[in-house]
């Protein structure tokens, strides 16, 4: 019997909405799965831009800036499939747990977001039921599909990062950084080869951490035993559909490489 005091909330999604994901080259037989968390900027139409204007939802708070294009040219380079969030982050972060006060942030880089103040949990729940419980089943079910086919896939997961933060100042000297935990198959030959071959400052684990940032990844690589890394690429090496074709080429290049060791495709678990 339902509660009188219980809410009843109409569905995040209306008609008019996207898929809450887009998945790409979704029958392709190549052993590696891309997803991008931050894919868009877009917001539900039931949120009216999140009480933000047209200009703030072009900023990073948003979005990775760059990181999709990049996401579909290595889609397309090694015919891969990808899964992409159809939705900012701003609604919910599909890179954080739910429940994680940092999922649906009442503040990012010193933007306050109307839209996030004072939620119900029935809201914020409504908020992982639209958007990021399905986008993350793509995920397991796209890397299921590939699976089935023999092959353990790869796991490899497209962000951007801003040169610096309007909120605070800090030092982030790096042109690309590589982010894992426990399993170095796939980050360190990454970082070894993108050193060698593009000559920019290559992180390890920074400006954030695989150790701390890294839901996805987790999830859906180092939990069934795959290989796996995040990249975050600095967004004004990536901020042109030119750019991010070449990002696209140079990483396409650099994962064949390591891919030439099939013995990465091994099911390990650290």
């Amino acid at each position: 019997m339902k509660n009188e005091n219980d809410i009843t909330f109409e569905p995040l999604l209306g008609a008019h909405d996207p898929s809450p994901y887009e998945i790409l080259n979704q029958d392709s037989n190549t052993p590696l799965l891309l997803i991008c968390d931050h894919a868009s900027n877009r917001i539900p139409e039931k949120l009216d831009n999140m009480g933000l204007s047209e200009k703030e939802l072009s900023y990073h708070i948003a979005l990775d800036i760059g990181a999709a294009g990049v996401t579909r040219a290595l889609s397309k380079k090694l015919d891969a499939p990808a899964v992409l969030c159809n939705y900012s982050r701003l609604v919910i972060d599909c890179n954080r747990q739910p429940g994680d006060p940092s999922s649906i942030p009442q503040i990012s880089d010193g933007i306050t977001v109307p839209a996030n103040h004072c939620l119900s949990e029935s809201q914020q729940v409504e908020r992982s039921e639209a958007v990021f419980w399905p986008y993350h089943h793509a995920i397991t079910e796209t890397g299921a599909h590939l699976w089935r086919k023999g092959t353990p896939p790869a796991l490899f997961s497209i962000h951007s990062f801003t040169p610096e933060l309007m909120s605070r100042t800090e030092d982030r000297p790096w042109h690309i950084a590589i982010l894992w935990k426990r399993d170095p198959r796939l980050a360190s030959p990454l970082i070894e080869i993108l050193s060698r071959k593009t000559g920019l400052i290559v992180g390890d684990n920074v400006p954030y951490s695989g150790w701390e940032d890294a839901y996805s990844i987790d999830l859906h690589g180092a939990a069934p035993g795959l290989p796996y890394c995040a990249i975050e690429l600095r967004q004004d090496l990536i901020d042109t559909p030119k750019k991010q074709q070449e990002w696209g080429d140079i990483l396409s290049n650099a994962l064949l490489e390591i891919f030439k060791d099939r013995s990465i495709f091994n099911v390990k678990h650290y």
